[in-house]
């Protein structure tokens, strides 16, 4: 393993990156294959529509969310959850604020990229 965190994040002592209007991450436990992200929205906050490679899915900790995956939208709550696969144009509107986990496969690169750059 090349690419790894450390093995315990204390949601305290990580920076928040921020990463959009009212969106801001946390990068949480990570190797070469699988990354976690907590992202936390304001009402009103927009993950806009994009798409890459990487398959996803995704936790609806809290807040509400209007989510769109390939063209279809669906109003997502605190304890659901939705999978995006690789190349599905995808985004999300902030209802309630709320806190999204998400978890891709391969990693996003470009987050650490980002932070690093």
């Amino acid at each position: 393993m090349k690419f790894q965190s450390e093995v315990f994040q204390v949601s305290e002592e990580l920076q928040w990156e921020v990463v959009g209007e009212g969106v801001k991450r946390q990068i949480m436990g990570h190797d070469d294959h699988i990354l976690i992200v907590k992202v936390s929205f304001e009402k009103g906050s927009i993950g806009p529509i994009h798409d890459h490679f990487h398959s996803q899915s995704t936790y609806v900790e809290s807040g509400a969310f209007e989510v769109q995956v390939n063209g279809v939208k669906k109003v997502l709550k605190g304890g659901d959850g939705f999978y995006i696969p690789p190349h599905a144009p995808h985004g999300a509107e902030c209802l309630e604020a709320g806190v999204l986990i998400d978890v891709f496969s391969p990693i996003r690169e470009d987050f650490f990229e980002a932070k690093n750059g």
